[in-house]
């Protein structure tokens, strides 16, 4: 299950939640009970590993086109 991000515009309370791709997202900050929690995004980090990434990279004998 995916960990989701959340901030409450009203009073800045951050939390994060196991849900379900299925959920709807919470909107009701649990904090102050106001409407106003919104997901917050951040980039994912990514680590490439191994070779392979570059056109001179790859199965030797190949054709590169």
């Amino acid at each position: 299950m995916p960990t989701y991000h959340y901030r409450c515009k009203n009073c800045g309370y951050d939390f994060t939640e196991h849900q379900s791709f299925d959920d709807d997202p919470i909107t009701v900050c649990p904090e102050c009970g106001e409407a106003q929690v919104r997901k917050v995004f951040s980039a994912v980090p990514v680590t490439f590993k191994g070779s392979g990434f570059y056109r001179t990279d790859g199965a030797s004998g190949g054709s590169t086109k």
